[in-house]
């Protein structure tokens, strides 16, 4: 039997998959594949906000974890990523944040990503989204991702955010505005109460095209290359417990993200050659930056117990349930990290490097534990991050997750940062209106800690804010993976878009920023460049 051809394969319906895939498929005479390895996003758990992280450890989760890590205490920590129609999009704390300015800026100028600088990537956010409250310049009211305030906020965030007012902090409205500094309420991908995902955003509205043929559960085990040029003339994949091959007679899009990409990549013989010889994998091109320079945002909570107030814990009740299902609203509209904040950790510091997320419950070992009290947990996350990681395979086999190692704190200036973070913390919660709800600190025990003290809480709760980025980065430089249009270096009809193309990670979330940059592949692909 023939195999099957289309225009474009995309892999992974991920953050930028499914916009790859919706975006292509506008023009009627372009016929595009998306392959995801999961399954149909059909749980109400995935659009309840609040429960995102019941997700987790199930079969909806890839279920990674990091090689042990020195500076946490020798653990392993462990990588919720989804395995769905929308990708992590399915799964995350749904937080729209774009990142600074400088963030593309630096790419363009430290990493040669022409075209890639704020002005040039501020109207693909723009494009993207349909915000319920703010404008132009910097928001959009009419794009496919809803962004909005939630139905619901605990009493502990915005006693939060006055508390930051008063210990110095500007108050925001928006953190994706003219500047990120400040204290303020997140804005989420919501819709009237319920999570607003990359499926719902662009795949389900594009699903009716003739052009468009989705299927699930089809595992990419690797790309089909032509050593003539060489050139991606298709894919293989597992389906239902058959391996079929797929052709693409004008590009295959990788979409799997920081860890599915390179990974792809290296079983399909693009990568580090020494390494794919240790795997007996046959070298198609050497690229030694294929699984390099991994990053992550960490994160540890400074957990206190609480009083006079209540825990998102308490909200799981049938009753809530019942509200939410028939009015989409109460406490699991909430999104759990309800408030936070940016700032420097340190003076003279042109820019944040310290994002709070400030959660009414206590969040850590990304909330799977059974609350034992009543907590509020404010943690400092690193998002300037000086460290770098990266991925390797641990087999030929597809099926074998691959070794990450995040590299978490291994540039002592990270660690520097997080204890700045953790004093700005006690500086904020501890007075103002936000004090009258606290009991007694539980991470740490005191609230005069010295820096050991920080460093040990870090190693013992510190975790994945799960923003991996930037093992296929994109520049002009000869460790790049990618070019500035995304194209694979060494292979014809083959980009990489996700979140693995960041040359740094930027600062804040990085859901909107991976939209961003499908947005602004769709329009390079198809202008032919």
């Amino acid at each position: 039997m023939a195999e099957e051809t289309f225009d474009y394969i995309v892999v992974g319906s991920g953050s930028a998959g499914g916009v790859l895939a919706a975006r292509l498929t506008e023009d009627p005479t372009v016929r595009v594949l998306l392959l995801e390895a999961g399954p149909e996003d059909d749980d109400d758990m995935i659009r309840i906000p609040a429960g995102f992280s019941s997700l987790f450890k199930t079969r909806w989760d890839w279920n990674y974890w990091t090689t042990p890590q020195e500076h946490l205490a020798g653990r392993r920590a462990d990588w919720p990523r989804m395995k769905a129609l929308g990708g992590c999009s399915s799964m995350n704390a749904m937080i729209y944040i774009r990142g600074n300015r400088a963030d593309y800026d630096g790419w363009r100028d430290d990493f040669g990503a022409e075209g890639w600088g704020y002005e040039d990537v501020l109207p693909y956010f723009v494009r993207s989204e349909s915000n319920a409250r703010l404008s132009g310049p910097f928001h959009g009211t009419s794009g496919p991702l809803r962004v909005e305030d939630r139905r619901f906020t605990h009493e502990l965030s915005e006693a939060f955010v006055e508390s930051a007012a008063r210990a110095g902090l500007a108050r925001t409205e928006d953190f994706n505005g003219l500047t990120q500094d400040g204290a303020g309420q997140y804005q989420v991908t919501h819709h009237r109460g319920r999570r607003w995902s990359v499926a719902d955003a662009y795949i389900r509205p594009a699903r009716p095209r003739r052009n468009l043929t989705i299927r699930t559960e089809a595992f990419v085990t690797r790309i089909l290359i032509n050593g003539a040029g060489p050139r991606a003339t298709g894919v293989e994949y597992e389906r239902l417990g058959v391996t079929e091959r797929v052709r693409a007679e004008a590009e295959v899009l990788l979409c799997g993200g920081a860890i599915n990409s390179p990974q792809v990549l290296m079983l399909s013989g693009i990568g580090p050659g020494d390494h794919l010889r240790e795997h007996d994998i046959e070298v198609i091109v050497d690229s030694p930056g294929v699984g390099e320079g991994l990053q992550d945002h960490p994160v540890a909570g400074t957990l206190i117990e609480t009083q006079d107030t209540s825990d998102l814990a308490e909200a799981q009740t049938l009753g809530n349930l019942a509200r939410w299902q028939t009015t989409r609203r109460g406490p699991l509209v909430s999104n759990v990290g309800e408030a936070g904040a940016f700032f420097a950790s340190h003076e003279g510091l042109e820019h944040p490097d310290i994002q709070i997320h400030l959660a009414p419950t206590g969040f850590y070992h990304n909330g799977i534990h059974e609350p034992v009290r009543r907590m509020v947990t404010v943690a400092p996350t690193l998002v300037d991050i000086h460290s770098r990681g990266r991925l390797r395979l641990r087999s030929a086999d597809p099926h074998w997750h691959p070794e990450i190692d995040p590299g978490y704190f291994t540039d002592r200036r990270d660690l520097d940062a997080m204890v700045g973070g953790f004093r700005r913390v006690f500086d904020i919660v501890w007075q103002g209106p936000f004090a009258r709800y606290l009991r007694a600190p539980v991470e740490p025990s005191t609230t005069a800690p010295s820096d050991d003290d920080l460093i040990e809480v870090i190693a013992r709760l510190g975790q994945t804010l799960y923003h991996p980025t930037s093992t296929c980065a994109m520049g002009s430089g000869g460790d790049s993976v990618v070019d500035p249009r995304l194209r694979v270096n060494g292979v014809e009809g083959l980009r990489v878009v996700d979140a693995s193309v960041m040359p740094r990670v930027v600062r804040g979330n990085t859901h909107a920023p991976t939209v961003m940059i499908a947005e602004k592949a769709a329009d390079l692909i198809r202008s032919g460049t």
